[in-house]
């Protein structure tokens, strides 16, 4: 099933009573700005969800900087915003479909099959001439019910255990001068956990920001052996998500997320790092 809808295929369906679509916009560094850009100007009858607020738990010494909210937490925020097990969620950002996607993840998770990722955002909206709206929703809750799909989610432990396992790739989705140690603006310690390739999520995006077909997302990953176990992370489990989506987009299975991801792995004392390019096997 396709995970990526274009801003027309939500116009024809924005009024449908199934359809709950949901603001994601976050700006790295600037907390209360998403949320400043929802209340100005959204997609009619959107409600917002916040990355840090909505869609992590608090920071603590371990769990990465966005640790994953917790399950029961999260179902009642959703419950609270309308989003019951018929619902139809869509979401979207301006920031490639990072934070959209983690919102689709966690859906997934939780164990909702429909939910999808607005191609393009909000600004591709707004231009298009589509509606846009400053008016909030009035919420009415509705019943969400978990099935934690837990086969989706790898923690730090698994990780370390799988290291160097020829039946397991681990995905680095940053930049490469981040992956690769050269830079690190975020976290306290730069490299990538050893063995690990590196495909940078933007790359999932054409030059115009728009979602690549089915077969350039195959292309992207055609090195890689389907029969193999994926662990996808980045620098806090936010910007691996695209990544997942993509590899499910190019018909891959067997891909999980560690969510803690880099800045939980190096949070473990004595955990191995490394820099410099990717390992060959």
């Amino acid at each position: 099933m396709n995970n990526i809808v274009s801003s027309k295929w939500l116009l024809a369906r924005m009024y449908e009573p199934d359809i709950v679509i949901v603001d994601c916009r976050f700006l790295m560094g600037k907390p209360d700005a998403g949320r400043e850009l929802y209340e100005a100007s959204h997609i009619p009858g959107a409600v917002y969800l916040d990355l840090e607020k909505d869609l992590s738990a608090p920071v603590e010494e371990h769990g990465g900087r966005h640790p994953l909210p917790d399950n029961f937490e999260l179902t009642v925020t959703l419950s609270r915003v309308g989003i019951g097990n018929e619902s139809r969620v869509v979401a979207y950002d301006d920031q490639g479909g990072a934070m959209a996607s983690r919102l689709w993840w966690l859906l997934k998770y939780l164990g909702h099959e429909q939910v999808f990722v607005m191609d393009e955002g909000f600004t591709a909206w707004f231009n298009a001439g589509f509606p846009v709206s400053s008016e909030q929703k009035v919420l009415i809750p509705a019943k969400f019910l978990a099935t934690v799909q837990h086969a989706m989610l790898v923690e730090m432990d698994e990780v370390k255990e799988l290291l160097g396992d020829e039946r397991v790739t681990l995905i680095d989705s940053r930049e490469a001068p981040r992956y690769r140690g050269e830079v690190e603006p975020l976290d306290k310690a730069a490299g990538h956990i050893p063995g690990a390739i590196n495909r940078f999520w933007k790359d999932g995006l054409t030059e115009a920001g728009i979602w690549k077909d089915t077969a350039a997302q195959a292309e992207r990953f055609a090195d890689l052996d389907r029969d193999r176990d994926l662990i996808v992370y980045c620098g806090s489990g936010v910007t691996a998500t695209p990544n997942v989506i993509a590899l499910q987009e190019a018909g891959f299975s067997k891909v999980r997320l560690y969510a803690g991801s880099w800045s939980d792995w190096i949070s473990y004392e004595g955990n191995p790092v490394a820099v410099g390019g990717e390992e060959k096997a």
